[in-house]
């Protein structure tokens, strides 16, 4: 379908070539003055409006003026002579996409509606994906009845608007980077970048470069400039994850960076400053962690300005049967549309179940029911069996067809493996007293491949320090 080019110009003669050259690729209209032209714009679905800036009744300044009043979005191109490049100028002020000169070039106006159009496109397609992506995690996505998280999502839209630094708190899964990203979302900062680091994830010989960039040649395999989420997150959110994870010798730098969102980069001999909005979170007790002198005071106290403490899901059964309906709605394309419902016996079990993964466990725990599922209701069978309260190994399911067959057979497979990865990451790692570093190399491994692998199980490696190695003499 052709979009709409309205042309507003009160010569004839310029019409009538404006028109033949641009009505191969576009619907045109024509307006002889700027009434004419502001009746047609208000009738019609104009998706770019091209205008003299001198006509008799309503000039081209008026035009734009009121254009952008009923859709603030329009491409507006004004056509001007040689001595009112003035106009022009006001006219760029005043929300116009670009301007041509009298006497115009057609290949020039081609080529100048084509790119007005692709950025009003671009413009149109990322404030849709805005929309989406807040449907998706703004506030009000939050799944939960319970008086504790209903309370903290009505301080959440109270403090989303502010530059103060927000601590969150709770276990692993408990959804404190749902709740960031909401808190982003919910800002004037939502049309800029949400950036994301986890403390725990990257060697902490990385971590600094990865927080403030480095200068090329700052240290050996620094071959160019690396830009630092600090700079990245700029007009947006940073959102740093397991701070209490985060180097002793590094937190002071972080101290520094935000009492002024001032910093060099690594090897850098400028300062750089940026407008950051600061979310950071933890599932450790920061207060325990001063106390022991592994996290810096003054620190704490920086950070800890809003705080939120995230309760986990053992604690707000209530929520369950909420965030199951939640979960068979959100995968219900992984079982084609089937609807799906879940038996009396089986929802007692997910209630009852402690959820030590929590949110994020039940949701891997209902996906899994779905596509396990030999009908339309989810029963104890289609349940793993540390949830029926039952040893491993039983299998879940009869398949009832060849198809069904090859889905379990893919699901078990998949299973043994994870399970499989799962006790060679243990046993690597407690080999190693949780050294990642130490760990790759003793399993030939890529570091960043461990990392990888480690994170996909929700393994934290530092439950392994104080296990005793194999070899004592490790």
């Amino acid at each position: 379908m052709k979009k709409t080019v309205l042309i507003a110009e009160d010569e004839e003669k310029m019409r009538r070539v404006l028109e033949v050259n641009l009505q191969d690729h576009y619907r045109v209209l024509l307006a002889g003055d700027g009434e004419e032209a502001l009746r047609m714009f208000k009738d019609n679905e104009v998706h770019l409006l091209l205008t003299d800036l001198r006509m008799p009744q309503r000039d081209g300044l008026s035009l734009l003026r009121e254009a952008k009043r009923f859709r603030p979005g329009i491409p507006v191109i004004v056509l001007t002579a040689y001595g009112t490049v003035e106009s022009a100028v006001d006219a760029m002020k005043e929300g116009a996409s670009d301007y041509l000169l009298k006497p115009i070039k057609m290949e020039e106006v081609e080529l100048v509606v084509k790119r007005a159009l692709l950025q009003a496109d671009l413009v149109n397609e990322n404030r849709q994906l805005r929309e989406e992506i807040k449907s998706l995690y703004g506030v009000d996505t939050i799944i939960s009845q319970d008086p504790k998280v209903m309370e903290i999502m009505g301080m959440v839209r109270q403090v989303a608007d502010s530059k103060a630094t927000i601590l969150l708190e709770g276990e692993s899964g408990t959804g404190k980077e749902l709740v960031a990203r909401a808190i982003h979302l919910n800002s004037q900062r939502a049309p800029f970048p949400f950036i994301t680091i986890n403390c725990s994830a990257i060697p902490r010989e990385l971590l600094e470069s990865e927080l403030f960039g480095h200068e090329k040649g700052a240290f050996t395999g620094a071959g160019k400039r690396k830009i630092g989420s600090f700079e990245l997150a700029h007009q947006g959110t940073l959102f740093l994850d397991e701070i209490g994870e985060m180097p002793r010798e590094l937190q002071v730098k972080i101290l520094r960076a935000i009492e002024g969102y001032r910093f060099m980069r690594v090897g850098g001999t400028e300062e750089i400053e940026v407008d950051v909005r600061l979310i950071t979170a933890t599932h450790r007790d920061l207060k325990s962690a001063v106390e022991t002198g592994d996290f810096r005071e003054d620190l704490f106290y920086r950070l800890n300005v809003v705080s939120f403490k995230l309760p986990p899901l053992r604690e707000r059964k209530e929520d369950i049967p909420l965030l199951i309906y939640h979960f068979l709605e959100k995968h219900k394309k992984e079982v084609r549309g089937k609807i799906l419902e879940v038996s009396d016996e089986p929802l007692r079990a997910l209630q009852q179940y402690p959820w030590p993964g929590n949110v994020r466990e039940l949701e891997n725990c209902i996906l899994r029911a779905m596509l396990l599922t030999r009908s339309n209701r989810i029963e104890m069978e289609d349940l793993p069996p540390e949830v029926r309260g039952e040893g491993a190994g039983a299998l879940p399911a009869i398949p009832r067809d060849s198809e069904e067959l090859r889905r379990m057979k893919r699901h078990l497979r998949k299973k043994a493996e994870d399970e499989l990865e799962r006790a060679f990451l243990r046993d690597a790692l407690k080999r190693n007293r949780g050294n990642v570093s130490k760990t790759a190399l003793d399993v030939k491994m890529d570091r960043r491949q461990l990392q990888n692998l480690i994170r996909k199980h929700h393994i934290d490696a530092r439950e392994f320090k104080a296990v005793s190695p194999i070899n004592p003499k490790d």
